[in-house]
């Protein structure tokens, strides 16, 4: 029996969504820039909604955008007509998105936004419509070729899918979000941890295993054997780091000083240790301790760099799933 090569088909699928983007691109103008200008300045919550496909689409694009700090939530057409229309208030932004642009179930919810002078954006493929006649700002995408005997929602919903992605990260970089404020979007999962920084990770106060630069080397091999973390931080009076003491330092120099317990740390501490600012992502430090071919880092503030505030293992960032 003849098997069933599908990767054509597949392929037939794809190119014919490639130039639907295609297609996309080409058609943006102005009305993007007033859709991501109402967006950032909307002051309450930007609400999108669709029929069928569209609503799915909808409901994506309302998440992406709450990921990058633009509050927002979908609704369901038809439970507008029964109720949820009372979620939509004057200072919202709504987001209606449909192929045809006149679904019966939108049109309460498109006069119900004229009449209270709720700002309207339109995505829609129809220009004699009515979303298109209603919407304040009207997003058009021009009308494509659909895949699966030519009417299976596929080239239309990748299109609505891009113009909503494009918008959500339009206003991102509007609002000059960084990937700090993206990571208090997303605390856990693979994400959240990729996003962890220094300071969500590093030892503090009395965790951190200080040394003064003048104290004997029995104290710190004390201090270094309690605190069971391989290294010590040397510092001055004035409370600055000024060196570093690992396990290997401790045996390099006991193989050619027979006195080490009477020598002071600052003769056996390494100058200058490394150290970064407590913001930095923790995955970045992991990779400069990879390639110095160390353990842990001094923290500072940005502040002040020559006071650590914290330091930060290699198995603080493992155990936190990074790598």
């Amino acid at each position: 029996m003849k098997k069933e090569n599908y990767i054509k088909i597949a392929k037939n699928v794809i190119d014919l969504e490639i130039k639907a983007l295609q297609k996309l691109k080409k058609n943006l103008n102005k009305s993007f820039n007033d859709a991501v200008n109402a967006i950032v300045k909307c002051q309450s919550k930007v609400i999108l909604c669709g029929v069928g496909k569209s609503g799915l689409i909808a409901a994506k694009i309302s998440a992406t955008l709450s990921s990058v700090g633009t509050p927002s939530f979908s609704v369901s057409a038809s439970d507008c007509s029964h109720g949820d229309m009372g979620s939509i208030t004057k200072k919202d932004v709504l987001v209606l998105i449909s192929y045809s642009g006149s679904s019966e179930e939108l049109k309460n919810i498109i006069k119900y936004a004229n009449r209270n002078r709720i700002t309207l954006i339109g995505i829609m493929s129809k220009k004699n419509s009515i979303l298109y006649k209603a919407a304040d700002i009207k997003l058009y995408i021009p009308e494509v070729n659909e895949a699966g005997l030519g009417i299976v929602p596929t080239s239309s919903t990748i299109n609505q899918l891009s113009i909503g992605d494009a918008l959500a990260i339009a206003c991102l970089n509007k609002k000059k979000i960084n990937k700090l404020d993206f990571k208090k979007f997303h605390p856990s999962g693979n994400l959240g941890a990729k996003l962890k920084t220094v300071e969500d990770l590093m030892l503090v106060k009395d965790k951190i295993p200080f040394i003064n630069e003048n104290s004997s080397m029995k104290d710190a091999l004390k201090v270094i054997t309690k605190k069971k973390l391989g290294v010590l931080i040397a510092r001055n009076s004035k409370g600055n780091t000024t060196g570093v003491i690992t396990d290997g330092t401790v045996r390099r120099t006991n193989q050619k000083n027979t006195n080490l317990l009477k020598l002071s740390v600052k003769k056996v501490m390494t100058l200058k240790p490394i150290s970064v600012e407590k913001e930095m992502l923790a995955e970045k430090a992991l990779s400069i301790m990879n390639e110095k071919k160390i353990t842990c880092l001094c923290v500072y503030n940005k502040k002040n760099k020559q006071k650590t505030i914290g330091i930060i293992h290699i198995h603080n960032i493992l155990e936190a799933n990074i790598n």
